[in-house]
């Protein structure tokens, strides 16, 4: 194998953009950067392109947007940029026809140790469950969803205070070197695919990272404080936890909780809220969480004493 693989790369998001970064600062060649299409985002529903392709195209990197990837014309594409590896991150299944392309193979980086936390969301899975190590591995694709062989695997500790953005930049950071260090091994034939059924701990459950959904990230205040304090820290900032709340002037709208403290203390009842100062001290089912950054509906994400600055009203405040 030649020093310099011929790569293409697939991915969307920031966490994809590290990675094609380090291969890009190997001198490796990118044949072809392969990402989503351009498409409306925020509010003003203005089109907005992908992380990777803003990377791509700052770098001179060829683009390539297929709207379906079964498409016969994009498959004839790859074939014909003759790549001996895929690379995949932070992107979409592919088909079979796909990652057969490359001489050497098509491998995924994915941010869990697997096959612990398989799915979409690992990062915020594994701070929710309150875990207290993650990591990344690469592994080469087969027709299942993250069930393939694993080439390497890195650990890294969770923080008891990290949020998911902060375990996303670690993870990150760490896994552009790991792609480096996969494709090198690959191309020296220096690494033994490993089943992944055979790391599983049969002592320990396998535990999955599906899709977050808009109730999945509701607090339920009735939850034991450590068990809130995750939920809030494992959506942070996005797409961030969520609760009703009752305004010391009697209507309810509803506001994303984006920072917390934990508090141990007694449980005055769930929800409940106390005010002491710059203070916003909430009630669980056993214990309590201070809420430092808050959301409320339509407007900015506020420090807790602005938000409670800006209370009108002489009732009670409380999140249900």
């Amino acid at each position: 194998m030649s020093a310099f693989p011929n790569i293409v790369y697939m991915g969307t998001p920031h966490f994809a953009v590290e990675p094609l970064k380090a291969i890009v600062e190997m001198g490796w060649n990118v044949s072809a950067v392969v990402t989503v299409p351009d498409k409306p985002a925020g509010r003003g529903q203005k089109i907005a392109e992908s992380p990777v392709k803003t990377y791509a195209l700052q770098n001179g990197l060829s683009i390539l947007q297929p709207e379906k990837l079964k498409n016969e014309s994009f498959i004839e594409l790859l074939k014909a940029l003759k790549p001996d590896i895929i690379v995949v991150v932070a992107f979409r299944m592919l088909p079979e026809a796909v990652w057969q392309i490359p001489s050497i193979g098509t491998f995924n980086l994915h941010a869990s140790l697997l096959p612990q936390y398989r799915g979409a969301a690992p990062i915020n899975w594994a701070i929710i469950n309150g875990e207290n190590k993650t990591g990344i591995t690469t592994f080469l694709i087969d027709k299942e969803i993250d069930t393939g062989k694993v080439l390497f695997r890195e650990e890294i500790a969770i923080g008891e205070t990290d949020t998911a953005g902060a375990l996303h930049d670690k993870l990150m950071v760490q896994g552009g070197a790991l792609v480096v260090k996969t494709i090198e091994a690959l191309c020296n034939g220096k690494v033994e695919p490993t089943l992944q059924h055979n790391l599983i701990d049969t002592n320990s459950a396998l535990k999955p990272a599906p899709k977050l959904f808009k109730e999945t990230c509701k607090i339920n205040w009735e939850n034991n404080s450590t068990s809130i304090f995750n939920l809030i820290r494992g959506l942070s900032p996005y797409p961030c936890a969520w609760s009703n709340l009752t305004l010391p002037d009697g209507t309810s709208t509803t506001a994303k909780i984006v920072r917390a403290q934990l508090l141990q203390l007694t449980s005055s009842g769930a929800g409940n809220v106390d005010v002491n100062g710059k203070n916003l001290s909430v009630s669980c089912g056993n214990g309590s969480v201070i809420i430092t950054q808050i959301q409320p509906a339509g407007k900015k994400v506020m420090e807790a004493a602005e938000f409670l600055r800006g209370l009108r009203g002489t009732g009670n405040l409380n999140f249900w």
